[in-house]
């Protein structure tokens, strides 16, 4: 992503996600904004009508893991949490929606998205949320805790992370580097979701990978980083989570309804929660 351009596949995100709202499985995941933050670019019953498989399947990841991952928060904020991060928040409406008053949300992105965000907010006539700090953070440039402590995020207090679209696009690096600081402070999560590489994929899960990497790469964005999901639960362990909860995604419908646990298809998307609890503390 170029420094002055907000992230093209943030966009499609949105778009999915609005498109989403007018779908026959809308209820899987309700977001009233999805649709108003878009303005005129929203998608519409045309959109849908032209959907093809793979966009399909692609909407109800974004819109399970959304869920998902909502249904997890909704979980540590009757724990006690009081602190959200959105890291690569893109055009995620969580803010506009929070349904927790004593809730601070961080909302965490490269600079140029998040400008056009805002931009996109008022566009709409919306107002942005008291509750909600904008973190403009350039990851090349300056340091996440650094600019969450800045913020005003409390870094003795615990926090539950959303870091939903991002991981599949960074370095490994980068990924153990964000998930190392969010594990030092007792109580804190994060939720994320995750790709198999290759050879660990079904022919479908394969043929998807191949679909999508291609499509990403082709906007300047592409996939660099892949995991296993035993050796990531090893490794989240040994950075000190001892709470660790991976979905599959062949698993994902079965959440939702009452048809039985269906048998793994090696699809390759995975959505986890991994928690240090206060036990854990030296």
């Amino acid at each position: 992503m170029e420094d002055a351009s907000p992230s093209r596949t943030a966009l499609r995100v949105a778009r999915l996600r609005a498109l989403h709202q007018i779908s026959p499985e809308a209820p899987l995941f309700r977001d009233p904004y999805a649709i108003a933050i878009l303005g005129e670019g929203a998608p519409g019953e045309q959109q849908l009508a032209q959907e093809d498989t793979h966009s399909q399947r692609m909407r109800l990841f974004v819109a399970a893991r959304a869920r998902i991952a909502e249904d997890w928060l909704a979980a540590a904020v009757h724990r006690g949490i009081r602190q959200l991060v959105v890291l690569g928040a893109g055009l995620d409406t969580f803010s506009l929606r929070n349904p927790y008053p004593d809730l601070s949300v961080f909302e965490v992105d490269h600079p140029a998205t998040q400008a056009w965000k805002r931009r996109c907010i008022a566009d709409a006539g919306l107002a942005e949320p008291p509750t909600t700090t904008f973190v403009p953070v350039n990851f090349e440039r300056q340091r996440l805790p650094e600019e969450l402590a800045s913020a005003g995020l409390k870094s003795t207090e615990p926090s539950f992370f959303i870091w939903l679209g991002v991981v599949p696009y960074l370095t490994k690096d980068a990924i153990f580097s964000t998930l190392s600081y969010i594990a030092t402070t007792p109580g804190s999560e994060v939720v994320f979701d995750y790709s198999e590489p290759y050879e660990n994929r079904g022919a479908a899960g394969r043929a998807a990978l191949a679909f999508y990497a291609a499509r990403v790469a082709s906007v300047g964005e592409p996939w660099i980083s892949f995991f296993v999901a035993g050796e990531l639960a090893k490794s989240l362990s040994g950075l000190g989570f001892d709470e660790i909860e991976d979905i599959e995604s062949g698993d994902i419908a079965a959440r939702f309804s009452r048809a039985p646990r269906r048998v793994p298809t090696n699809s390759g998307g995975h959505i986890i929660r991994a928690r240090r609890s206060p036990a854990t503390a030296p």
